[in-house]
């Protein structure tokens, strides 16, 4: 396995490896919801304005005539910065609570132990991301607001407090948790399955081609099968940091239940989908470069205790 996969910088599950996935989810996270900052704009405005903004084509256009081609990169550092240290929080921490519920809760579902895992993770990166986020949402539906962070975040703090970066933490926990576990859970599943199913090969049978190419079909079922169930919560987190609602039981008022499920999202099915397969190609090609093996699957302790002496 050492020599499929090179030399090690660090031995798995060494404080160094927890750094390394960290690392590596910083940067696919950030690049990744950087590159799809215009979808991410028109995303929003759909939500906050679905009369004026009704659909991707008529939005977009709205958009550029309006404000220009400018504005469809606007809050692009909210998405670097926010969601790179969300997902450096978010990998890092997943692995790590992986191995700690794989070590506590011996015997019991994999299903459960991808939840546990990827919940405890979730919880402290959408906590990282919310400040990031409330600026973030600002800049792109009020253009008034501000031109970024740089500008965003003490202007937020003059007029809101320190409360106003966390008016949106329990929907955004609302939307992430679910999607998290889900994501996680579905990608996992999925691996498993395409080595046995489809492939009819351990992982370390097949190359390293092979290997990224299980992450990239595994990270896009992920992704799609998340934004579904997150939908309603990532509607409710745009309507209350617009104050379009004071509470979420308003904004599901407001937005109806149906249109909870049904507004925006297919251009967030156009975004996460390709963003969740860049970040977990990305994220796993730094592994590999690092000499440590892709993602997926969870290992016994006989198992890992066999491969750390070969």
């Amino acid at each position: 396995m050492r020599g499929a996969e090179g030399r090690r910088i660090f031995e798995e599950f060494s404080p160094g490896y927890y750094g390394i996935c960290a690392a590596g989810g910083m940067l696919s996270a950030g690049a990744t919801h950087l590159a799809v900052t215009p979808l991410d704009v028109l995303k929003v405005n759909m939500q906050v304005n679905p009369i004026k903004y009704n659909s991707m084509a008529s939005g977009l256009s709205v958009l550029w005539r309006e404000q220009g081609p400018s504005s469809l990169w606007r809050g692009w550092s909210g998405k670097l910065f926010g969601y790179g240290i969300q997902g450096g929080c978010k990998f890092g921490l997943y692995e790590y609570f992986k191995k700690l519920y794989s070590d506590l809760l011996v015997d019991q579902n994999r299903s459960l132990i991808f939840f546990l895992s990827s919940a405890s993770a979730q919880v402290f990166a959408d906590m990282a991301l919310c400040p990031f986020e409330a600026v973030k949402v600002r800049v792109q539906t009020q253009p008034s607001f501000a031109k970024g962070l740089v500008e965003g975040i003490p202007k937020l703090y003059r007029t809101e407090g320190l409360s106003g970066f966390y008016r949106g933490i329990l929907p955004l926990w609302g939307r992430n948790l679910p999607f998290s576990m889900v994501m996680f859970s579905t990608f996992e599943h999925s691996v498993d399955l395409i080595y046995q199913q489809v492939l009819k090969r351990r992982k370390e049978e097949c190359s390293r081609a092979q290997q990224l190419g299980v992450t990239c079909l595994a990270g896009y079922a992920a992704g799609a099968i998340g934004t579904v169930i997150s939908n309603p919560a990532d509607n409710i987190v745009a309507s209350l940091y617009n104050r379009k609602a004071e509470n979420v039981l308003q904004a599901v008022k407001d937005i109806g239940f149906v249109n909870m499920f049904r507004r925006s999202l297919p251009v967030r099915i156009m975004i996460v989908g390709p963003v969740i397969t860049l970040q977990w190609f990305m994220y796993d090609t730094i592994k590999i470069l690092s000499g440590l093996p892709t993602s997926g699957g969870i290992r016994s302790s006989l198992e890992e205790e066999a491969i750390l002496s070969s």
